[in-house]
């Protein structure tokens, strides 16, 4: 039995390094600073250890060579989830150039309304740095920062020491859209986050209108979807008057139509507030499920985000087309390979064709895939590297135990080797 500390995590997005874990054989605990999101991940047990194939047990050797055997003759197969380090991500697009797959990272629905936002307009973003030492002002839009990262507010907002702070305890938090589900948000001398609901629905009226009194235009209602337009005032009377103040929001959170130009209104509005003598950025929520990593990875790999093609021969970045469920549902794919090297519980969806899941130990399944290949998981049973949220960060993950399970780049590479040979 060990106890490892300052241990990074790949789970929460935030990058947060100060877990103290016990390690007793394969069994991990987390004994401090653990929260919601880290502490179940790190915790989950191994239930399976050996590969499948059509649900009977197998050597590493012979479910790798049924993966290329499903993939060799496919005309469109798609690779799912992407949920893996950068390491694994190299793999996974190698393979992907290999065989023609659509790559699909398993949160891009939800990061699409950032894409389209910044490809149009470009936007201003902050770090995460930048808000531990910087940030007097942070407007939370439409998501609950608490659940998403629980301890974003104790490590970034409420930090004893700042750069350019005297007391960081002054710091204001507003929500608008959603409550928060804690108290985290509270500040250490007591002032409560001010808190304005409305429906995620309603939320792009409220943007709108916020966005008119941040620039000055006159707003003839008295209130937008409940909220009313005095109290929208303060809040543009707040952001112009801090000295840097920081708007985040969950691309994912925003579940209607047409929601990037949500993230379209809340971009500009942070350029028209940099354009009053002050500062202010932007701080998109993301770095789960390996989604940083994936269209980082991606990126400078093909110069594109992670909804990319290779049928073709070349890399065809196309954020609708490309979707892993549009491609099921439309019968445009011949087989799926799911990867999730991080979470159990997002299984790949439910199909007729030929299935091949690379994920963590634990996994149960509707439908039994065709072939399915436990690995280890990065930060836990081998070494890696993983972008937090702000993507200016690769979080260097720590070999925990010895579990014996393969990593998601050993077996991308091992099944692309035996294509190459087939």
């Amino acid at each position: 039995m060990t106890v490892i500390t300052e241990v990074p995590s790949p789970f929460c997005g935030i990058g947060t390094d100060d877990l103290i874990i016990r390690v007793d054989g394969v069994s991990l605990k987390v004994i401090e600073n653990g929260c919601a999101v880290n502490t179940p991940a790190f915790e989950q047990a191994i239930t399976d250890t050996s590969p499948r194939v059509d649900g009977k047990e197998v050597s590493l050797g012979i479910a790798v060579a049924k993966a290329a055997a499903l993939l060799k003759d496919t005309n469109q197969p798609v690779i799912g989830g992407c949920a893996t380090d950068v390491n694994g991500m190299r793999a996974l697009l190698a393979l992907a150039d290999r065989c023609g797959a659509v790559v699909d990272n398993m949160n891009f629905t939800g990061a699409r309304n950032n894409f389209l936002a910044m490809q149009d307009t470009g936007w201003m973003n902050t770090t995460l740095a930048e808000v531990k030492n910087r940030c007097d002002l942070l407007l939370v839009v439409g998501t609950d920062l608490e659940a998403f990262a629980p301890r974003f507010f104790e490590h970034y907002l409420w930090n004893k020491e700042s750069m350019f702070l005297d007391n960081t305890g002054n710091r204001q938090v507003i929500y608008l859209g959603k409550a928060p589900s804690g108290n985290a948000s509270t500040s250490p001398n007591g002032q409560k986050a001010k808190i304005l609901e409305c429906a995620t629905e309603d939320l792009p009226d409220v943007i709108a209108v916020l966005r008119a009194l941040v620039k000055d235009q006159p707003i003839r209602a008295a209130s937008v979807c409940g909220i009313a337009v005095a109290d929208l005032q303060a809040i543009a009377t707040s952001l112009k008057a801090a000295k840097y103040s920081v708007v985040t929001w969950s691309a994912g959170a925003l579940t209607y139509s047409q929601a990037e130009l949500t993230v379209q209104t809340l971009s500009e509005m942070i350029k028209d507030i940099n354009n009053q003598n002050t500062r202010c950025s932007g701080l998109p929520l993301a770095g789960k499920e390996g989604d940083q990593t994936a269209n980082q990875v991606c990126g400078w790999t093909t110069g594109y985000p992670a909804r990319t093609r290779f049928s073709r021969g070349y890399p065809e970045y196309d954020p609708y087309l490309n979707d892993t469920r549009f491609l099921l549902d439309n019968n445009e794919a011949d087989a799926l390979v799911w990867v999730q090297a991080f979470n159990v519980n997002a299984v790949p969806p439910v199909t007729n064709l030929p299935t091949i899941v690379i994920g963590r130990s634990g996994m149960t399944f509707e439908k039994e895939p065709d072939v399915l290949i436990p690995v280890g998981t990065p930060g836990i049973d081998h070494a890696g590297h993983a972008y937090r949220m702000d993507n200016v960060v690769a979080i260097r993950l720590q070999k925990l135990r010895d579990s014996g399970l393969p990593s998601t780049a050993h077996v991308m590479n091992a099944i692309e080797q035996a294509l190459q040979e087939r």
